[in-house]
């Protein structure tokens, strides 16, 4: 906020709450408990100042644990609470027990709402830099190496500029020297989902990865694991790179310390919300670390306040996109966020997240709502 700008507070007056089920146009084959491979449910939130303005959240992947903590404690917590910016809000939910995906939902909404209040994008509210992201594919494990290549080869042919694999004991080396022949220059970089150990066999096949000009090799092991990982950055040329073992600015500068890692995949969800995933890219970024914006298969909805985050100036790796081919169904934005030929374009002409949310489609994907507060 610049200094000639008035001082003003927001008092959020309501949160409008959905449950919606949206449908995959293809299956998706890693999917949480009792979540079906072409359905997934998501909750959106709605928050409300007092004069009606609003801004739009999203938790993806939602469970019943979830829209009761959003429901019963942090939207109540929220409702009534007075802030200057943004970054204020989550004095509200700070005593509650942490729900870092309710928080980002909310976080997120208060973000929109705020810059949406100033008639600015919200990338230019956040300092980005940019007005469009290289973006990046990630693909789980295929039934075959040709069945690998062919669908490296279908994204690649999408546009899609970097293709991140998931690998796991026993499907790593070889499908990553089958992708490397078959596309020799392509930006590849894997993950290994915490799957790995410090055992001879698979440290074996993690240094074996060196040999292939890998951007990164991510979270080999598992999250709490922070010594291994530093261990393994001590002997790679290629970058060690950290997901779940950073899920709070704390557990990061733990990391930094470490130097268990030189890059960090940034994702809103896990941090609870815009505001501490942006202090973790200043701190990662201060440390020389690169970043880059992941995903937590967010609808159209999240996927804008991750764009948004991925124009921050020391985002300088592919921002994460769903795969060419697999999208919900109907998209909840308008217009829609996907990449065009392996970028995509920032919303910079629209106030806040720059994407409108379609309300009817919403209304009719709805299959549970709440409400928490009111409009006077």
């Amino acid at each position: 906020m610049s200094r000639t700008e008035p001082t003003t507070l927001t008092r959020v007056a309501a949160v409008e709450i959905r449950l919606v089920r949206l449908a995959l146009t293809r299956p998706r084959p890693q999917r949480s408990p009792g979540e079906s491979d072409r359905f997934v449910r998501h909750i959106l939130v709605r928050v409300r100042d007092d004069t009606g303005a609003s801004g739009w959240g999203e938790i993806p992947r939602a469970d019943r644990d979830l829209w009761d903590a959003l429901v019963d404690e942090y939207a109540p917590a929220l409702v009534g609470h007075r802030w200057q910016r943004p970054t204020e809000a989550a004095a509200a939910w700070q005593p509650l027990a942490p729900r870092p995906a309710v928080a980002a939902a909310l976080d997120t909404a208060c973000w929109d709402l705020w810059s949406r209040q100033r008639g600015i994008p919200l990338a230019h509210a956040l300092g980005g830099v940019r007005t469009a992201v290289t973006a990046g594919v990630t693909l789980g494990p295929q039934p075959s190496l040709e069945l690998l290549v062919q669908e490296v080869n279908r994204q690649v042919g999408a546009g899609y500029k970097r293709v991140r694999l998931h690998i796991r004991p026993g499907w790593d080396v070889e499908a990553v020297r089958a992708v490397r022949e078959a596309y020799p220059s392509l930006v590849l970089q894997v993950d290994g989902g915490g799957r790995y150990t410090e055992s001879p066999e698979h440290l074996d096949a993690l240094r074996s990865l060196d040999d292939y000009g890998l951007l990164a090799i991510e979270q080999p092991f598992p999250a709490g694991d922070l010594a291994a990982h530093a261990r393994l950055n001590r002997s790679l040329r290629t970058p060690v790179a950290l997901d779940d073992s950073v899920d709070s600015l704390e557990r990061l500068d733990k990391a930094i310390r470490m130097e268990a890692a030189s890059a960090l995949n940034l994702r809103i969800v896990r941090m609870g919300g815009i505001t501490q995933a942006r202090r973790a890219h200043d701190r990662a970024v201060d440390a020389g670390w690169q970043v880059w914006c992941g995903s937590d298969q967010e609808s159209g909805l999240g996927r804008a306040a991750v764009v948004a985050l991925a124009t921050l100036p020391g985002t300088t790796l592919p921002c994460e996109m769903p795969p060419a081919g697999e999208r919900f169904v109907p998209d909840l934005v308008s217009p829609t966020v996907r990449s065009h030929d392996g970028v995509v374009a920032v919303p910079l002409t629209q106030p806040g997240l720059g994407h409108e949310v379609d309300q009817r489609t919403v209304d009719t994907l709805t299959v549970r709502s709440a409400s928490v507060g009111s409009l006077a």
